[in-house]
């Protein structure tokens, strides 16, 4: 099986389970020894991975990191592990934090709660763990980009160069994004005089600069719109609408009352695609919404913000279907739950088109 197949089947496991899981040992057995698994380093032999790693740090005695991956009889990487739902604060990183002092060898720290992964490295000062972590992996929001960069840490992919080198420049690009989504909910006037420095000639009095960051903001915000509006038409034109002969349905008695029943499946594809729109958008606003065809996924539980629709209940053919700018249904035939993964930039392109759009009133 695929790596990313590896991670997106455990993410179901996940979805499914993660309200069940209470206690921290529960996450490690359940969630992150799967995800050490997939990996490729065996959880079960003691030169791969070491449970309850000794690493004493100086007069303190009995220090133990939850797990350890070896290779060479030294320690790569350390997991300290929280339980499912656990805040990854700053406050949780002091253990990994002082490994690094006294473990030369040691190049990786990973923070998680099973769900959330952080991973640390040493980039500003050899030896000393930075403060922000070079990758934050979602296992709720797996994205094709980062599962390419997590990949490096396989146990057959394994470079220390490759990664130090992936990892810096993880890190900055973060930083970057950073500063471009403050810039592009509130220009800083350090942002806007720079604009004005290639954009507008004239004197840049205070006056004109606060003018400017206006016109900055609409313009930076045209210009994301934009973007979406093309990622969906592209995704739209790469995936060609499915020709379905409409069943005629069977005929029923005059007193019989349809009964709309929402199935396991129909809730698991809410999950995913939830999921896919964790980026995006904030979870509470997706809805699903039953009918006796298809499921329903909606934006602030509005039927004209529908993001994509379900066809699960037929046990030959499955679709799900997105409408185009002209609000005309476009449906694709799926295989199982996990081709909705195929189809996470349309979800996306067309979540965002609904947010950047004003509010509407529920229906």
């Amino acid at each position: 099986m695929d790596f990313i197949d590896q991670l997106k089947n455990l993410a179901v496991k996940i979805s499914r389970q993660k309200e069940l899981i209470q206690t921290e040992e529960a996450t490690k057995n359940a969630f992150i020894m799967p995800f050490i698994a997939s990996l490729g380093y065996d959880v079960f032999d003691p030169t791969e991975v070491v449970p309850e790693y000794v690493a004493d740090l100086g007069t303190k005695k009995g220090e133990k990191v939850d797990y350890a991956i070896m290779r060479d009889g030294q320690p790569i990487m350390f997991f300290e592990c929280k339980k499912a739902g656990a805040d990854l604060g700053n406050a949780q990183t002091s253990q990994l934090y002082r490994y690094f002092g006294t473990h030369t060898s040691l190049r990786i720290g990973i923070l998680t709660n099973g769900v959330t992964y952080q991973f640390y490295s040493d980039l500003e000062n050899s030896n000393v763990m930075d403060t922000k972590p070079f990758l934050e992996f979602n296992m709720l929001d797996i994205q094709d980009n980062l599962v390419n960069e997590l990949k490096k840490l396989t146990k057959s992919a394994f470079n220390l160069e490759e990664i130090m080198s992936a990892a810096s420049e993880l890190k900055y690009a973060k930083e970057i994004r950073r500063v471009l989504q403050q810039n592009l909910d509130d220009p800083s006037d350090d942002f806007v005089k720079y604009v004005m420095s290639v954009a507008y000639t004239g004197t840049r009095t205070q006056k004109m600069i606060d003018r400017f960051k206006d016109i900055t903001k609409r313009a930076f915000n045209q210009f994301v719109n934009d973007k979406i509006n093309e990622r969906l038409k592209s995704a739209m034109a790469t995936e060609p609408p499915v020709a379905v002969q409409e069943q005629q349905p069977e005929p029923i008695q005059a007193d019989a009352k349809p009964t709309t029943e929402t199935t396991q499946e129909e809730i698991e594809g809410y999950m995913i695609v939830k999921s896919i729109l964790r980026e995006v958008v904030a979870p509470e606003r997706i809805y699903m919404r039953d009918t006796m065809s298809y499921l329903n996924i909606l934006l602030d539980d509005t039927i004209r913000k529908t993001i994509c629709r379900l066809y699960l209940n037929s046990d030959k053919k499955k679709f799900i279907s997105m409408f185009d700018e002209q609000k005309n249904e476009v449906k694709t035939q799926i295989e199982s739950l996990n081709d909705l993964y195929k189809h996470a930039d349309a979800i996306k392109a067309t979540a965002q088109r609904f947010v950047a759009e004003p509010n509407t009133v529920s229906e």
